[in-house]
Formats: structure tokens, C-alpha cells, sequence
């Protein structure tokens, strides 16, 4: 079952970047979002609430991530790849932080949609697919820096966050709030629109539609501002705005 789990892992490292949102789709087209919570118009805004936070708690973990340790993305040519062992910044604290955070992200999506099916089943779908590409990275991972790694899984949990490690881990870093900015805004800009179209699906979907024509008109204004602002702050960075000086990582799986 393992070894299964770690050829379906390599597959999805390397395609995920077009698994992912064909999934999510699906998911979104088997029930319109729901817009009374256990039949509570206030039980689904607390819900909704709920699912806004979650997200943000994810993107809020990527951005520490990034911030004190960041590693490149997409292994090497979309193969799990590491040249070096990255134990410090946060992954000091767990060995797949940002796999965390972007599972919070998506809970959080699925939760804002409502619907049960697309819960569980997109939350179940998603955990089992991070599981098998983590199972692919640990292989190499293991094959590669052998002892040191084994050392390193011990003292670091793979899901978990022992924040206990934190001072330590990242003692001597500096926090890079351009760096975030420069590798995760297009994360950033995914999840915001991910949020306004999942608004835009419940209310257009809604047999009184027309009652909602401004609330539906400002959020697809949001949209139109998000994409500006993501397209201006790649602008800046290919303009050399966010260019750090010293030297980052080489590539190594964990990234998402």
C-alpha cells in the first residue's frame, strides 16, 4: 500500500499544479455552495467565519514559513529533489509546514462552500494526497541523507507543529516580510479569488439572485482589484524590487 501511495506521490508532485484546481472544480460542481447552515442564516455566517479564519491561519503559516526559511519550489525539472537538508526556520517546528498550511487553506475553502459532500470528501481527498507525496519525499529524503534525515524526523514531527522548537529554530533569522511578499503572493491572490468566486456561486445560484446584484457587482469587482494587485506586484518583482541579496536554498520537498 505504501509503495502505491508513493508512486501515486510522485504523480501528483508533479502534476499537481493542474490536479489541484481540476478537483477542486469538480468538487464545486457537484452542489452549489450552501447559504443556511443547519438551516441558520446565523449558524452559516459563524460557519463562514469560521472558514475565513481557517484559511487565513494557513496562509498566516506559509508566510512564516517563507518568511525565515524559504526553499524553491517544484523539486528539480517537477521531480522530488533536495541537494541540502533544511532542519531550521520552520522547519524546525514541523517537516511540512507548508504542506499544513496549504491544507488549512483548502479546509477552509471547502468549509466556506458548506456543502458536506464537498467537505469531506475535498478535505479526505486532499489529506491523502499530501500523505502519498510525503510519503514520495521521505523515500528520497532517506535515500539521500540517510542517518542525518532519520535524526531529523525524530526530533520533528510530520504533521504536527512543535512550537516548542520555534526560539531555537529560528534563533539567529530574520523574518523577510519581502520575501513572503515576492514567493506567495500569487498563493495569496489564489486564495482571495477562491473566496470571491465561492460567493459569487452561492448567491448566483440562488433562485432570488437579483436581490444580491450589488453584493454580487462588488465582489466581482474584488476579483478585478485582486488580479490587479497580484499583476502589480509581479510587475515589481520583475523589476528587481524583491531581490534578495544572499544566496536561498537549494531545492528540497516539503514546498507546496
Amino acid at each position: 500500500m505504501k509503495q502505491t501511495m508513493i508512486t501515486l506521490g510522485n504523480f501528483f508532485f508533479r502534476f499537481r499544479n493542474q490536479v489541484f484546481p481540476f478537483i477542486i472544480v469538480v468538487l464545486f460542481l457537484v452542489a452549489a455552495p450552501s447559504s443556511d447552515f443547519g438551516g441558520s442564516v446565523t449558524a452559516e455566517h459563524i460557519k463562514d467565519l469560521v472558514a475565513l479564519l481557517v484559511v487565513l491561519s494557513g496562509l498566516t503559516l506559509r508566510a512564516t514559513v517563507i518568511g525565515y526559511a524559504y526553499i524553491k519550489r517544484g523539486g528539480l525539472n517537477k521531480r522530488v529533489y533536495a541537494n541540502d537538508l533544511v532542519t531550521d526556520g520552520m522547519f524546525g517546528v514541523c517537516r511540512n509546514p507548508l504542506y499544513v498550511g496549504n491544507m488549512l487553506v483548502y479546509v477552509g475553502i471547502f468549509l466556506l462552500h458548506g456543502d458536506p459532500t464537498v467537505v469531506i470528501v475535498g478535505t479526505a481527498l486532499f489529506a491523502f494526497i499530501y500523505q502519498c507525496i510525503v510519503y514520495a519525499e521521505e523515500k528520497f529524503l532517506q535515500a539521500k541523507f540517510g542517518d542525518g534525515y532519520l535524526a531529523y524526523c525524530r526530533d520533528v514531527p510530520r504533521w504536527g507543529l512543535r512550537l516548542a522548537n520555534f526560539a531555537e529554530s529560528t534563533r539567529g533569522m530574520t523574518f523577510n516580510i519581502k520575501r513572503v511578499i515576492a514567493k506567495d503572493y500569487s498563493t495569496i491572490a489564489a486564495a482571495l479569488i477562491a473566496i470571491l468566486v465561492t460567493e459569487i456561486y452561492r448567491y448566483a445560484a440562488t433562485a432570488n439572485r437579483a436581490e444580491y446584484g450589488s453584493y454580487l457587482l462588488a465582489l466581482g469587482l474584488s476579483i478585478a482589484v485582486v488580479g490587479l494587485a497580484t499583476a502589480a506586484v509581479s510587475h515589481l518583482k520583475k523589476q528587481g524590487v524583491f531581490r534578495e541579496r544572499k544566496t536561498l536554498y537549494e531545492p528540497q520537498p516539503g514546498d507546496g
